[in-house]
């Protein structure tokens, strides 16, 4: 193998661990706000931007001594929603990210879960 660089996908090293290789990964999680622009031309009470966010994890996985970043999204929310609306985000990314942790054990990836 040339290398990491190129790969960006979890797939990728999922794949890498199935081969054989030892796969070492920590994680990051984050809220990014973003802003959403809102296309001209709606109606006049309707906001050109909409505040919104992102919840996100970093994963930092390392094969030999070769380490990359790879980031996914787990939900895109509004920055306007409800309590209520936030905790269902919240389970929904949550309940994403047991699903690639749950991949990543089965090949036997060493990484310390954490939740939103």
């Amino acid at each position: 193998m040339a290398g990491i660089s190129l790969l960006s996908r979890i797939e990728d090293f999922i794949d890498i661990a199935r081969a054989g290789r030892k796969v070492l990964s920590s994680i990051e999680l984050l809220r990014v706000p973003v802003t959403e622009k809102v296309h001209p031309g709606g109606t006049e009470d309707m906001k050109s931007e909409i505040p919104m966010y992102l919840l996100l994890a970093n994963y930092n996985f390392t094969v030999g001594k070769d380490s990359k970043i790879v980031s996914k999204v787990y939900i895109y929310g509004s920055a306007e929603e409800s309590l209520n609306d936030a905790k269902i985000n919240k389970h929904i990314a949550n309940e994403r990210l047991k699903m690639d942790y749950k991949r990543m054990q089965k090949v036997k990836i060493q990484l310390e879960e954490k939740y939103f």
